[in-house]
């Protein structure tokens, strides 16, 4: 449990400093990861690109880890996730990652959800709801 912790942590990191050396060590050959609104990169050389990719665009200024789940094969983790991009945009968001491991303690699937925190009550001033008049974040 405690190395899927690590390398969770050290994918994160990754993001953080701009920098996938070590790759190899968290994901396998033909893992897939899925981000939250639709994206999907097949295998680890699509990851690394994409990753080398999104670095020119933007810059993740936080990945927080709240909290790990385990049960066999497969961990859950709870984040908190900050970005800007170059085009001046700020995205933050909570989320959850479900990441599947092979028997070599690879990743072979990651999937992301997440959630706006930007919450409120919809009947706090009654029984009909009241629901904020903006667009939908694309996850």
């Amino acid at each position: 449990m405690k190395e899927h912790e690590k390398k969770i942590q050290l994918w994160f990191e990754m993001w953080l400093r701009k920098d996938c050396t070590g790759i190899e060590d968290i994901f396998s050959a033909y893992a897939v990861y899925t981000e939250s609104w639709g994206p999907k990169y097949n295998g680890i050389n699509k990851i690394e690109h994409w990753f080398n990719e999104w670095n020119t665009r933007g810059d993740v200024v936080k990945w927080d880890i709240k909290r790990f789940f385990h049960n066999e094969n497969t961990t859950a983790v709870e984040w908190y996730f900050k970005n800007t991009m170059k085009d001046g945009r700020t995205e933050e968001f909570d989320g959850v990652s479900l990441v599947e491991w092979n028997d070599e303690n690879k990743i072979i699937s990651l999937k992301e959800f997440g959630c706006n925190i930007n919450n409120y009550d919809p009947y706090n001033n009654g029984c009909e709801p009241e629901f904020k008049n903006e667009d939908t974040l694309w996850f």
